[in-house]
């Protein structure tokens, strides 16, 4: 039996994106890891209501932005008042695509990722 533990996204500057997932989604480190060599560092974001988590990776060499391919990849949260996370998602000027129709939106984090923001059909 598998079960989710963590998605991964690589970020150019690490306080930026904790920052970020703070402000935007209350995502709060959990666990850090820092390579001996001072190669790269990971910290891991959670909820505070799931195991789940999303890691950061902070590799300390690069300078170059991150190809993100065709972006068509997601990680997605659920939310419990989908106006209220829209109208501070709109505010913080960090919605890339909305779809009204359907009650769902995108946010763009800091590096080009985007993260769908749905309702939170459980509550």
């Amino acid at each position: 039996m598998f079960t989710f533990n963590h998605y991964n996204f690589n970020v150019s500057d690490l306080e930026r994106s904790i920052k970020f997932y703070d402000e935007a989604l209350g995502l709060k480190p959990v666990r850090e890891k820092i390579a001996e060599d001072g190669s790269f560092k990971l910290v891991f974001l959670g909820d505070g209501a799931t195991d789940f988590t999303l890691e950061l990776t902070y590799l300390t060499d690069r300078t170059q932005p991150y190809d993100l391919g065709e972006g068509e990849f997601h990680l997605a949260m659920a939310a419990d008042d989908i106006d209220a996370a829209h109208a501070k998602h709109e505010k913080m000027g960090c919605i890339c695509h909305d779809n009204p129709n359907m009650k769902v939106y995108f946010i763009e984090d800091p590096d080009g990722y985007w993260i769908e923001i749905v309702r939170n059909k459980k509550r």
